[in-house]
């Protein structure tokens, strides 16, 4: 009967010091005061380092029981919190009513320096760390120092090279929870977070956030050499490097080196042969998505980046980019034996073999080398048949897109190419520049043995047939 008036008091005491205010039990280390004892007690163990409470699976120690009863859920799998908007279950109550606050929107714990509202409160006790300046979790290895706890675990991953978190499809291992949850998005093509404006979705909120930025026009990360200023972070740290020059990042193969992790991640795939992106269409694997996403537009004809000046359409962005230069008059890349100048920098490349002589792209069948890759690939068709460019009209397939393009005016009608001089139109460049031969007098096909000059080729072979018959 005592004991349980003791207990009865020690909770009329707790609930007082609630309405009142009162924290009468204050920590001797860092003065912190509660209203409990039994919080002052369960604080306590944060100094002493005291963890007397321990699993019986992994042997791994708590300073409260209350956390030891949480860890064991992880063991049996159990989530007994379940939300009733979207039935995602919890393995703790706290988590339920921090997701609660997504469908909400709530979001109760405001910061009272800047103001910024927070769904969590811990989320909020890490922000106010950034207006103090603390960094309270320290490295014992490299010394860096972290505002929150789950941060420095996850840099220590770093120095131990654990990679606890692992895909059960593929098996790649991550550092992070968070990291693989992102990477089983690529299997069950999931995209949670979907742009308001034109539903556009994405694996990532941090990727919805930088796509928001296309339709706000807002760039609020800006270069303080050149003041040039980006939508995207990444981007903004990768254009730095133009002007440090820095390339941190080495191929161990050639030691071709790198101003991006990920451009070294891409060019280390010419070594291993790697393709890691697969066309559904057509199953041609690229070492980029970026060139994935790019080839998929010729099997959807879709060309989402149009010239504000002419309405010219592009299926890349860089495409659109180098044809602005047109407008622009902008030729930036000048050739240091010729002088000629050029609007796109791989053109200066590719003009430049003329004058070194090169050609580093072989045909493995037949040993032709070209100077360009695409002539190469354009080329290997020859071999395999390959005819990727279809007619929607009648099903002739080419082998060049350009092949295409001139085919489709058969049935357009379309002739584009019109002489200056008398007005005639021809559906390719190639028959207007024969034709204004006629008008030019020009005759730029000679006869090696009689010197007889034509103003179309088909006219000097059939000419050169009559010292052949001789």
């Amino acid at each position: 009967m005592n004991e349980q008036l003791h207990v009865h008091s020690a909770e009329c005491r707790y609930s007082c010091n609630i309405h009142k205010g009162e924290h009468p039990y204050s920590c001797e280390v860092c003065n912190r005061a509660f209203s409990n004892k039994s919080h002052l007690i369960r604080h306590q163990c944060l100094h002493s380092g005291k963890q007397p409470n321990v699993c019986e699976v992994c042997n791994k120690t708590f300073s409260l029981q209350s956390s030891l009863m949480r860890h064991r859920n992880i063991h049996s799998g159990e989530r007994p919190y379940i939300c009733e908007v979207c039935n995602k279950a919890f393995s703790r109550q706290s988590h339920l009513i921090t997701h609660q606050h997504i469908h909400s929107g709530e979001r109760p714990y405001t910061c009272d320096v800047c103001s910024k509202a927070f769904s969590d409160k811990s989320s909020l006790i890490k922000h106010e760390r950034i207006h103090r300046g603390e960094y309270p979790y320290t490295c014992d290895i490299c010394n860096k120092a972290f505002r929150n706890k789950s941060h420095l675990i996850r840099h220590q991953r770093i120095h131990s090279g654990e990679r606890p978190h692992t895909c059960d499809v593929c098996n790649k291992a991550f550092i992070q929870q968070s990291s693989l949850t992102i990477h089983q998005r690529i299997h069950s093509g999931e995209r949670p977070y979907t742009c308001e404006l034109c539903s556009k979705a994405f694996r990532r909120q941090s990727h919805l956030i930088t796509h928001q930025r296309v339709h706000s026009g807002e760039r609020p990360h800006a270069c303080y050499v050149c003041n040039k200023a980006f939508s995207d972070k990444s981007h903004l740290i990768r254009h730095q490097h133009t002007h440090s020059g820095e390339r941190p990042h080495t191929c161990d193969v050639c030691n071709k080196a790198f101003s991006q992790q990920s451009s070294l991640t891409s060019h280390q795939r010419i070594h291993t042969g790697e393709r890691p992106y697969t066309c559904e269409v057509c199953n041609k694997a690229f070492i980029r998505q970026s060139h994935l996403i790019s080839h998929q537009h010729i099997h959807s004809s879709e060309r989402p980046y149009t010239c504000d000046v002419c309405n010219k359409a592009f299926r890349h962005k860089s495409s659109l980019i180098k044809h602005q230069r047109i407008h622009s008059g902008e030729y930036r890349y000048t050739c240091g034996v010729c002088n000629k100048a050029f609007s796109d920098k791989s053109h200066l490349i590719i003009h430049e073999r003329i004058h070194t002589g090169e050609r580093p792209h072989t045909c493995d069948v037949c040993n032709q080398a070209f100077s360009q890759q695409s002539s190469l690939t354009i080329h290997q068709r020859i071999h395999t048949g390959e005819r990727p460019y279809t007619c929607e009209v009648c099903n002739k397939a080419f082998i060049r897109q350009s092949h295409l393009l001139t085919h489709q005016r058969v049935h357009s009608g379309e002739r584009p190419y019109t002489c200056e001089v008398c007005n005639k139109a021809f559906s390719r460049q190639s028959h207007l520049i024969t034709h204004q031969r006629i008008h030019s007098g020009e005759r730029p096909y000679t006869c090696d043995v009689c010197n007889k000059a034509f103003s179309y080729k088909s006219h000097l072979i059939r000419h050169q047939r009559i010292h052949s018959d001789d």
